[in-house]
């Protein structure tokens, strides 16, 4: 937050690596900590949209109707009717965004548990007995959340560029804050004269994309593996894999055997 007038609008150097803005404010300073008010609340928002698509998910008579309700409001809409109730504040964009996040997780969620609960295993584990709540927690939330996740990771930017759309507008965080759209907007009068100013917190969101799909790919939540009739199977423990190799080794002396039987006759 400190200024700096004669510094104002420097090239990036080793001092200012980003370079500064118009009042001669360190851009790789101010984007460090807008870090902290756009990563954490969109990672927050995120959290709070994968529990709520979940639990919501799992009742799809109940939200079906209110995800394609929800999904035709646009988060700037969303903002601007939150704006109308509670006035601007740094909370206006958290609340608006949070209203829509939820949405497509939960649509996720019902379609999977729709597939889950016709594969052949869940059909046979209820014949065997089992209730509503084993079947809940044992074989349809292992199966259905990891890919839930994966997409709430995968939305993660999106999240964080809603935040800076709507901090652009003027509708979340005020100045002085760092906040990464805010960013964008003070320093838009000057991208011609010191386009690095609007690049460098531009680079930050497409970084945070690139992160976001990676982290997404590599969260495997123990691999789950499709079986052959349906469903997810897990990697088998150290004593289920010595009972797998000693049934495979009995199986190759059997057929030894019976090669020398053949022989012999």
């Amino acid at each position: 937050l400190a200024l700096d007038t004669t510094e104002r609008l420097q090239p990036p150097s080793w001092t200012h690596p980003f370079g500064t803005d118009s009042l001669g404010r360190d851009m790789l300073a101010r984007i460090g900590h807008g870090a902290l008010d756009t990563l954490l609340l969109a990672l927050a928002i995120t959290a709070v949209a994968l529990l709520t698509g979940v639990l919501l998910g799992l009742v799809p008579r109940l939200s079906g109707p209110l995800v394609d309700t929800v999904n035709a409001v646009p988060a700037v809409l969303g903002a601007l009717l939150v704006t109308a109730v509670a006035g601007r504040g740094t909370a206006t964009p958290a609340l608006a965004v949070s209203i829509v996040a939820w949405a497509p997780l939960a649509a996720h969620t019902s379609s999977l548990l729709l597939q889950e609960r016709a594969a052949v295993h869940i059909t046979a584990t209820r014949a065997l007995g089992a209730g509503r709540w084993y079947l809940l927690r044992h074989e349809l939330l292992p199966a259905v959340l990891p890919p839930v996740t994966r997409h709430a990771l995968l939305r993660l930017p999106g999240v964080a560029l809603s935040l800076a759309s709507l901090a652009f507008l003027g509708l979340g965080a005020q100045p002085p804050s760092p906040e990464w759209g805010l960013l964008l907007a003070e320093n838009q009068p000057y991208a011609e004269r010191a386009p690095w100013a609007v690049l460098a917190p531009a680079a930050v969101l497409a970084l945070l994309g690139a992160l976001a799909v990676t982290a997404a790919s590599g969260a495997r939540w123990g691999s789950p593996r499709p079986k052959a009739g349906g469903g997810v199977r897990w990697r088998p423990r150290r004593a289920d894999r010595r009972t797998a190799t000693a049934g495979t080794e009995q199986r190759r002396v059997a057929k030894e055997l019976a090669a020398a039987g053949t022989e012999t006759r």
